[in-house]
């Protein structure tokens, strides 16, 4: 009797572990996929957001196989193993190369698909370092045109990043940074504004703006703010999302930070 039930348990464990690789074999979800999986995709989306990238991946993985080659051949006399040597030095310094243009290009693309769209400041603000930042995840403000304002607290002090048009996003922005000045009297509250306006912010240079600011708060600092904007929150209504279709942001940030 026991037996079978240990049969049994056996069974079930083993057609939920099925199950579960089924599933992560068909999931959308980054963090399911495997490293194979994650480069495939990530090339994928490059490749379609920017064709010429793939000439440049080619470039940057054959052309150190090639100079291997003919180094073993040039300075080993022709000795077999030497180019052997050579020409497997050269393979692995061209797929590094490859993954690190694939990198930087998958950053290039990712910027170009979501520059001027909705949100899209969520792309740059996601190559934060979490441990320093608090990445949001939803606006403090919104108007009906999907013009958006996104908050950051961090060493820099409170940060409200405005995403959509130049000017009504600088009346989202003045009337938000009134607001967090007015709890938090003593922090300082950065703005910044993102899109494709001749005043704006490059979506490519958000995260770069963002980590040149001044750091004027250490983390306990930003620990005690946190719990005072939290308060903000608490007594505010709802920030009511638009209507229409939002870019997704799944995996945006995964490949854009390399892992």
């Amino acid at each position: 009797m026991a037996s079978d039930r240990a049969k049994e348990v056996a069974e079930r464990q083993k057609a939920e572990a099925k199950a579960l690789r089924e599933k992560k074999k068909h999931s959308d979800d980054p963090k399911d996929w495997g490293t194979v999986k994650q480069v495939r995709e990530t090339l994928k989306m490059t490749v379609k957001t920017d064709p010429t990238s793939k000439w440049w991946m080619l470039g940057a993985l054959i052309i150190p196989i090639l100079i291997g080659v003919g180094g073993g051949l040039i300075f080993s006399h022709a000795s077999l193993g030497q180019t052997l040597y050579w020409s497997f030095f050269g393979l692995l310094t061209g797929l590094t190369l490859a993954m690190v243009a694939l990198l930087q290009l998958s950053k290039r693309a990712m910027y170009k698909k979501y520059e001027g769209q909705p949100g899209g400041s969520q792309v740059a603000l996601g190559m934060l370092d979490k441990k320093k930042w608090t990445i949001p995840t939803m606006p403090v403000a919104v108007t009906k045109q999907q013009d958006m304002v996104m908050r950051l607290i961090g060493p820099a002090g409170i940060v409200l990043v405005g995403d959509g048009d130049e000017q009504r996003v600088k009346g989202l922005l003045a009337t938000e940074r009134k607001r967090h000045e007015q709890l938090a009297y003593d922090v300082p509250v950065n703005t910044l504004s993102v899109g494709t306006g001749k005043n704006q912010l490059p979506l490519s240079k958000t995260a770069s703006a963002i980590k040149k600011l001044p750091k004027k708060l250490s983390k306990a600092d930003r620990v005690q703010l946190d719990k005072r904007i939290k308060a903000l929150d608490n007594v505010r209504s709802p920030v009511p999302l638009p209507k229409g279709p939002m870019p997704s942001m799944r995996g945006a940030h995964k490949a854009m930070r390399g892992h």
